[in-house]
């Protein structure tokens, strides 16, 4: 990504565009080609960056599988050959994108991105560190990444997480943030960043971007949720009931019954537009909401479920890869995302057949599968999908008081947060309120910091320090 163009942006002087706050606290990312700037535009996925990016920017995805040429019937090719060509595509991209890296390291979840990565990166990079992060409890992949790590002779490390330590570390990296995202893993990821710059690593490589166009199918669970989003505005005095408050999955199926259709196919728990417009104190969801036309076309031509939610990783896929990109630039680190090769995605999108990325009952990613057990049997991740977790809850337990300063500071532009902390404070050990702190704990700082500097707090000045 090119940041050249914000280098004669006065940080504290520039035009924040609070549409975009607002896309941020209602989805967890700015709708591109939009960012957290008025007059700076990103020509993600699907945008050409030729066109004018201001005013009515055309989007179009390419790659949905209806649009593919004919691809090859399974009986035409030759399984062996496709696996070998996988490897060493995969295998040739990350030796290009990794070129300079003197010490990289490896963001390696359980997971099949990962696990494929990893089996590549034996051969290409054999220097690489895996570092595998523990964010809960809940889905410890640990065992099973370190197990293919050494198996493949690549050295190990793991990262436990600590909400208080990641949440500084962000803190201390924030005024050298070029853009803002909200991702789920945005803290997971500048707590793994900063390791890997107080460990001497120069680099990161990052499993992310294949779902784009190995397909993404829609199981029940997705379809179910699919349905109950009707964009019906609820009381918020219903979530805070006893009845509702204290019950994850009651929270998240009310919260659906509030969202777009398509909005709900973005991850996590995110603010409701009634919440959003009482947060800045005037109707701004609904231009937020708007932006979602630009992609209305491909929307509306998406002949199945499974490329409704293609679609929405797409859009959504701008803060995914942001994470990355905007971490890296603030610790001066190197990124590679070898799965964003344009020749590995055109070799996919062309030569492998479908029964190869989506099989019979929604199996994802079957080629994939298929080179991971030549070198491994049955792994746990294949049973449970894999993620860069984090602890939620302990966040709005250790820094529920510091992110209510940050409210405090910036209540002329978000006047109602320092009413939506102190109503739902009780409430933070549900993870569905959780995420919200979550979002404001990620927004606020960064908000405040572009406003006038903030002072460190002490515990960044300790992070510092060590």
């Amino acid at each position: 990504m090119d940041f050249s163009p914000l280098d004669g942006i006065e940080r504290n002087h520039a035009p924040l565009d609070l549409v975009s706050m607002a896309d941020l606290l209602r989805n967890t990312f700015v709708y591109p080609p939009h960012s957290i700037y008025r007059n700076v535009k990103v020509a993600t996925t699907g945008f050409d960056p030729g066109q004018d990016m201001h005013d009515s920017p055309g989007f179009h995805y390419p790659f949905q599988s209806v649009l593919a040429p004919k691809r090859p019937p399974p009986e035409a090719v030759d399984e062996e050959s496709l696996l070998q060509a996988f490897h060493q595509l995969l295998c040739d991209s990350i030796a290009q994108s990794t070129t300079g890296m003197r010490s990289p390291w490896f963001f390696q979840s359980g997971g099949k991105d990962s696990t494929s990565m990893a089996i590549a990166l034996a051969e290409a990079r054999p220097d690489a560190t895996c570092l595998t992060y523990l964010g809960g409890m809940e889905e410890n992949e640990v065992a099973s990444a370190r197990f293919v790590a050494r198996q493949l002779g690549l050295r190990h490390e793991a990262l436990v997480c600590d909400p208080g330590r990641a949440y500084d570390r962000y803190l201390a990296m924030l005024p050298r943030m070029p853009l803002l995202t909200a991702d789920f893993a945005a803290l997971s990821y500048a707590d793994m960043a900063t390791e890997v710059s107080q460990r001497r690593g120069d680099g990161i490589i990052d499993a992310i971007g294949a779902d784009e166009y190995f397909g993404t199918p829609v199981h029940s669970k997705e379809r179910i949720l699919a349905m109950l989003a009707r964009g019906v505005r609820l009381p918020q005095a219903l979530f805070t009931s006893k009845l509702v408050s204290n019950s994850f999955r009651l929270c998240f199926v009310l919260a659906t019954l509030q969202m777009d259709e398509f909005e709900r196919y973005f991850p996590g728990s995110r603010f409701s537009d009634a919440e959003v417009d009482a947060l800045f104190g005037w109707n701004v969801s609904t231009s937020s909401r708007q932006r979602l036309e630009t992609f209305r076309a491909d929307i509306q031509a998406a002949t199945s479920k499974e490329a409704l939610r293609r679609l929405s990783l797409i859009i959504v896929g701008s803060a995914h890869v942001a994470k990355g990109v905007y971490t890296a630039r603030a610790m001066s680190l190197r990124l590679a995302q070898p799965y964003l090769d344009e020749g590995l995605r055109d070799w996919v999108f062309h030569r492998v057949p479908a029964d190869l990325l989506i099989g019979p009952g929604g199996v994802n990613k079957v080629l994939m599968r298929k080179y991971i057990s030549k070198h491994f049997k049955e792994l746990p991740y294949v049973k449970a999908k894999g993620c860069f977790r984090f602890d939620l809850r302990g966040l709005a337990r250790q820094r529920y008081d510091q992110v209510y300063a940050f409210a405090e500071q910036t209540r002329s532009v978000l006047p109602g947060a320092q009413q939506w902390l102190e109503t739902h404070r009780n409430c933070l050990d549900n993870k569905y309120f959780a995420s919200k702190f979550y979002l404001l704990a990620i927004t606020l700082p960064w908000l405040l910091s572009r406003m006038h500097a903030p002072k460190p707090s002490p515990h960044v000045e300790k992070e510092r320090m060590s």
